[in-house]
Formats: C-alpha cells, structure tokens, sequence
C-alpha cells in the first residue's frame, strides 16, 4: 500500500570496473541520443498538430521558448532558477510553457494565476511529480510535502495536523519553543562574555538551526538535544550537526533547475555522483530518525500507558502501529517525522537568518523594533510567546522578510492530474507547474519598489488584501504555517531584546545578501555577525 523503504547504501560490487563498461557506454549513450532524438521530433508533431485543432474545444498551449533537441529548456533554468524564470516572465508572460528534458512544465508568475491554479484547478495540481532525487530523499514518496495526492497523503496530513500542528499543540509547544530559545541566549551571553571587548562573532543560522530542531526534538520524540560540560556553549549540538550535515546535501540537489531529474542518460551513468551523494545523506538521516523511534518504542514498552496527551508524536503514530501495521510501518512513521524535522527546523531558521541580514542592512528598522519591545515588554524579563501577537512591528518585519525572501520561491512542484486551462491556455495532464512566488512578491504593479525593505508596508493592516503565499496555496499549503510563525517571532523578538548586533567588520559594506540555489532559498554566503549583550538585559542575562 505503501513506497517501500529504499536501501541504505547502493550496492557497491553491483557495477562492473569503470574500465570494461567504457565501450558499452559509449554504444548506449549513443542509441540514448539517437532514440530521445526521435522522440523530441515525435512530441514536437504531435503538439504542432494538437495546437492546430479548433480551438474552439483545445485552447493553445502557453507561449514558450526555443527549445533545443534532447534538453529542451534547460539550458535557460540558471541559478537561482526564480530569477532566471522571472527573466522569462518577463519576455513570454504570467504564464509559459517549457520542456525540461522529457518532462513538461507550465510556469505562473502572476498572483491572479496563482490563484486560479489553487482554487479553480486546486484539486487538478494537488499532485506532485515523481522527481528520481524526490524519491530518493522521501523514502519513495511516503513523506509528507512530496507523496500523491490521494487515500495516503490525506491520512498523513490528518496526523501531522492533529498530533502536531493543531491549534492546541502548538499552544503546548509555545513553553518547549520557549525554553529552547532561552537557551540559545544563554550561551550566546556567555560567548560574548569571553570574547574580546564582550562581542562574540556568531554564525547565526547553526544557533536558529538548532533552536528549531530541539524544540521539535522535544515535541516529536520527548528528547533533548544532547550537549556535554565540554560542548556546553558550542554553536550545535552533535543531533544538529549530524541532521543539518544531511540537509546540507539535500538542498542544493532538490531544485527545480536539477537537471539530473530530467535527462535519464545522466542518471543511468551517474556522471556527477549525484545517486552516491543522496543515498550516503540519506543514511545518515535515517539512522538518526530509526534512534528516535527505537528510543521512543522502549519507553513504551516500560510506561503503563496512562501519558494521555503527553505522549509524543512518535509515540501516538506507534499506539496506531499496534491497530494498524500495515499502515503505519516505521517507514511511514519516519517519513512524517523527516517531513515535520526538516520542514521545521530549517525554513524557520532560513527566514530568521535573513530577517536578520535586512535588519543589519536596515538599522534604524532593527532600533525602531528594539525600542517597541523595551516599551512593551521591559528590560526587567525576557519576552513570551505571549508578548509576540502585541509587537506589531515585529510582526511587520516577519511579513517584509517572508515578502523578499519566500521559504521555497518556486513552492514545491505540482503536477495536473487532468487537462485544464491556465490564462486561456490549456494546459495537459501530466504537466509540471512551478509557481514563482519570489517573482509574484516582487510584482512593482502590487509592491512599489518591490526589492526594498520596509517593514513598514504592513503597518495598520496595509498589507492586507495583497496577495503573499510564502507557505502555499490551497490544499497542499504547508501546514506549519501558524508553528512557523509565532517561532519565527520569539526567536526574532529574544535576539533583538536581548542583544545589539553589528554587521563583522563595523558593517560598512553591509551583509552581502546573494542567494544560493536549492529547493529552499538559502543565503549564499551565511551570515555571521557580531553579537553584544544589551547594557539593560544583563541582569536578566545573567540569571539565565
């Protein structure tokens, strides 16, 4: 019923020496070219003659490029690929249509389409595209954001709501969150305590990474991150490290510019490693997620069953195992668990780290939001979950972040599963469909000098009625929406009450704000900056 788990590790005695295969390769890759030649020309007549019918019943496909034989367009996809689509948009229109190797894709990038994709079609591009890296990394489609449309991903999504995401579980985890991020202030105090001149230079991101991850430790599996006397004040925890090594592989190779997924030549010869680099990351998460479950099956086994609400998600998903084994398998259980782990820990910390480059790019926005918490919350404590829905301006700063820099900018893809029409267009099943919300937030014609930061725009409801999807749209729109959120306002609140930051080196060329590649948007180059505790908040640092 359901994907089975991939192995561990490919075989490795399984290949023949590189040496013996050389002409045989040669031979194949040859006939490859020969025959996906054919079919390029094959599907070029066929939608030549397809676009030729009345168009009274087959409305035209969506304007496209030239193509070239065999890749079609990917050629165009350059990195970051938002940008290089956004390019496109601007040439071919809100809606186009691209060959991505043997796949076809449809390109929106303009708010009234996006909407249109997910209300009137919502229920023909609720399915995802079966990418080979995809499959790879989500135990064979089993994981929540990249599994099918159906009987399956509705069960899942049902769990990871109820058990994880609903209105009263966040409410519980607000206290875990909490102590989480009073943690991370606590040794960020001490470093600076014992550096020169009382500034600590912090890579942000590995402390945001750690904090999130911790607390959806605590939340999922009733374990702590673990840190010993000697790594007590260490930017990571040695769980952090080991999952965010995996995550850090996973990334850049999950892109919709990832040409391996589209030429299968490329992944029958593995030019690049790129099979060798997923399965030896995947390993890794996966022995770490099997601990968390073994761990968690024991206590079970001790406990007298009488938890109630304090049993963990782990821990309900295995009270279903026991009712319903075949439904839910440590496979599955696994793969809602990857799914809540790395749609947690690292988005959350992505938007806190560029929230807080603009902010040091912006400094008079990060002293206005320092002088609303002082105001509203004091020096004499440190700020709540509660304190965070009074901080207006923090809220705005959070919204401006989300606006410049969405979670993940092309959303993940979806795929039709019937023909429709996009824009007057049609559109035909089985076609890819890549949102460009970086391009949609930027639109000049809703935003006035879209790049800029200002905060601002949301002040007394200026934003509301513009359109702004950073978790989605629809019925695959990420569920952790709310969690994500008031996260992302504690951390932002705690670091912004608690110290004053200066970008390295005096900030005089500022935070350099390029862009990486990958599924999600990550910075380029990560931030570091230097951190000093708050003459007010030391009393209060200080007792932590």
């Amino acid at each position: 019923m359901f994907p089975r788990k991939l192995p561990d590790h490919p075989d490795p005695d399984s290949r023949a020496p590189v040496e013996s295969m050389e002409p045989a390769a040669a031979y194949v890759a040859i006939l490859s070219f020969l025959l996906l030649f054919s079919i390029h020309r094959l599907l070029g007549r066929y939608h030549r003659k397809i676009n030729g019918k009345n168009n009274k019943t087959m409305q035209r496909l969506p304007p496209s490029p030239p193509a070239i034989p065999i890749i079609g367009h990917l050629h165009l996809l350059g990195k970051p690929i938002h940008a290089a689509l956004a390019r496109l948009a601007d040439r071919y229109g809100p809606v186009f249509s691209l060959r991505l190797g043997s796949r076809a894709a449809v390109v929106v990038s303009s708010a009234a389409l996006a909407r249109e994709c997910f209300t009137e079609h919502d229920v023909c591009f609720a399915n995802r595209p079966r990418f080979p890296t995809l499959l790879l990394v989500s135990f064979g489609g089993a994981t929540l954001p990249l599994c099918c449309y159906g009987s399956y991903w509705r069960n899942l999504r049902r769990v990871a709501t109820v058990q994880l995401l609903s209105a009263h579980r966040v409410s519980c985890m607000l206290p875990v969150i909490s102590g989480e991020v009073r943690a991370m202030a606590r040794r960020m105090y001490r470093a600076a305590a014992a550096a020169p001149g009382g500034a600590a230079r912090i890579e942000l991101k590995r402390r945001l990474f750690e904090v999130s991850l911790s607390a959806l430790m605590e939340t999922i599996a009733r374990t702590k991150t673990s840190r010993t006397e000697a790594d007590a004040d260490t930017d990571m925890s040695p769980e952090a490290q080991e999952f965010m090594k995996a995550l850090d592989v996973f990334i850049p190779l999950l892109s919709a510019a990832n040409t391996w997924d589209y030429l299968p030549m490329l992944r029958w010869f593995d030019v690049f490693g790129v099979r060798k680099k997923i399965m030896a990351a995947v390993a890794t998460r996966d022995a770490f997620l099997q601990r968390l479950i073994d761990v968690e099956r024991r206590r079970m086994d001790k406990d007298d069953g009488s938890e109630g609400e304090k049993k963990s998600m782990i821990g309900v998903l295995l009270s279903l195992q026991k009712s319903e084994p075949e439904v839910y398998t440590d496979t599955t259980i696994m793969a809602l668990c990857s799914s809540m782990f790395s749609g947690g820990a690292e988005t959350t910390a992505t938007t806190a780290e560029w929230a807080m480059s603009l902010l040091l790019n912006h400094p008079e926005a990060l002293k206005k939001a320092q002088a609303e918490i002082d105001t509203a919350v004091g020096t004499s404590r440190l700020i709540t979950p509660d304190d965070v829905p009074r901080l207006g301006y923090l809220q705005c700063i959070v919204s401006e972040t989300l606006r410049l820099y969405p979670v993940v900018p092309t959303l993940i893809p979806h795929e039709s599963t019937a023909d429709c029409a996009v824009g007057g267009h049609h559109v035909p099943a089985g076609t890819m469909l890549l949102v460009n919300v970086y391009a949609i937030h930027r639109d000049p014609a809703t935003w006035p000098d879209p790049a800029a930061f200002r905060p601002e725009r949301f002040e007394g409801g200026g934003g509301d009625g513009l359109f702004v999807m950073p978790f989605g749209m629809g019925r695959r729109k990420c569920p952790g929406e709310t969690l994500a959120l008031r996260t992302l306002g504690l951390v932002l609140g705690t670091l912004l009450q608690c110290f004053d930051w200066e970008a390295v080196g005096g900030g005089a060329a500022g935070v350099d704000m390029a862009e990486g590649v990958g599924i999600t948007l990550p910075k380029a180059v990560p931030l570091e900056a230097m951190c000093k505790p708050r003459q007010d908040m030391l009393p209060v640092l200080q007792e932590l």
